[in-house]
């Protein structure tokens, strides 16, 4: 196919190669370029995928300066998210930007800025939207079944799953489980409700199994960010949303996650029974019929593709077809806006406002 669209990406570590991957599954595209700090790494990350003619850099700078591209993917840790991103935006090109945007509000405002100067877009990675699970929890939540929705709970999370690497490190990650599956898990009901802004936060943060020698023997010396993370956000609408996260904990699970409405209840497991990674589990009904309390199952749709292909793919055909963002920054600054309030609420000791300055 003539005139592919041409890709960078921006690191190389372990998610860059679900980006590859998928890319490779394009016939409309091409991964040029990529680029990675650490010397070495792009070149050993195209040779891996057998792409000799792909040009490896070790700089996000030089690599947009050499080569012509349409689009990048951003797979950087998380405190690099806003620099590189408007690198590649201020360059002229488009960005998908792996979860979550990024630490602070003044990153996230660094990233909007750039997306409206250059007029390119920005597409965040959270394919598990692409669920038609979640799509269905979207669904019932929209049509006003559960009528007016005043308390949203969403839980989950890990019994043990501390992941290592720059995850567990501050001047990396910027955070822990918060950032990694806590997004996901403030995505999927702030999706489904329509996104509705977020006024204030009360939260908790902990780190106890991570620098523990005896619970985390892998990392425990570098560990310095959240294990365990409980929030309660109000929201626009009259809503509040009760949120708790966790990469270690002495439970199966936090809870499932529902919505609890003047007219009906909708119940959701985590996937699997107790982790909480994005995906979901189980989802039913809680209602009243004919003057009987009553509980409806939904039926579960198994799902073929790969979520993670659909992201890319969407991001794609956004970029060739000029559509908008499939998953726009107007809306994950919301999401950024409450795991920013979480992290200054957790460290004040109080209950924070969420300010979002205008860009």
């Amino acid at each position: 196919m003539a005139n592919k669209l041409r890709i960078g990406i921006i690191g190389t570590g372990g998610i860059a190669g679900a980006h590859m991957r998928a890319y490779l599954d394009l016939e409309n595209v091409e991964v040029v370029a990529g680029c990675d700090i650490v010397p070495g790494k792009a070149r050993a990350f195209f040779d891996r995928f057998e792409r000799p003619e792909a040009l490896a850099f070790d700089s996000t700078e030089d690599m947009l300066r050499s080569v012509e591209l349409d689009a990048v993917s951003v797979c950087t840790y998380n405190q690099a998210h806003a620099v590189c991103a408007a690198a590649a935006l201020d360059a002229g090109c488009h960005v998908l930007l792996e979860k979550p945007l990024c630490v602070t509000m003044g990153q996230a405002m660094e990233i909007l800025r750039a997306e409206k100067r250059s007029g390119k877009l920005v597409s965040v990675g959270f394919q598990p939207r692409y669920d038609p699970n979640s799509l269905k929890i979207k669904e019932i939540v929209q049509s006003g079944e559960l009528g007016n929705i005043y308390y949203v709970q969403t839980g989950g999370g890990r019994r043990r799953g501390i992941p290592g690497r720059t995850f567990i490190e501050e001047r990396y990650a910027g955070m822990g489980a918060l950032g990694d599956i806590g997004c996901y898990g403030l995505d999927m009901p702030l999706n489904s409700l329509g996104y509705p802004k977020p006024l204030t936060v009360s939260a908790s943060k902990f780190g106890v199994f991570g620098p523990s020698p005896a619970l985390y023997p892998a990392g425990a010396d570098r560990f310095d960010v959240d294990d365990f993370a409980v929030a309660l956000i109000r929201l626009e609408g009259g809503v509040t949303l009760d949120f708790r996260m966790s990469w270690a904990m002495h439970m199966d699970t936090t809870g499932a996650t529902f919505f609890l409405g003047d007219k009906a209840g909708l119940k959701v497991l985590p996937a699997g029974g107790g982790a909480w990674d994005g995906t979901v589990g189980g989802m039913t009904l809680f209602h009243d019929a004919f003057g009987l309390q009553t509980e409806t199952p939904i039926p579960y749709v198994q799902h073929k593709l790969s979520l993670f292909f659909e992201k890319v793919r969407d991001f794609v055909n956004a970029v060739e077809n000029g559509l908008p963002a499939p998953i726009p920054t107007s809306q994950i600054i919301y999401n950024q806006a409450i795991i920013s309030g979480i992290l200054d609420s957790g460290r004040l000791g109080r209950e924070v406002e969420v300010v979002i300055p205008e860009v």
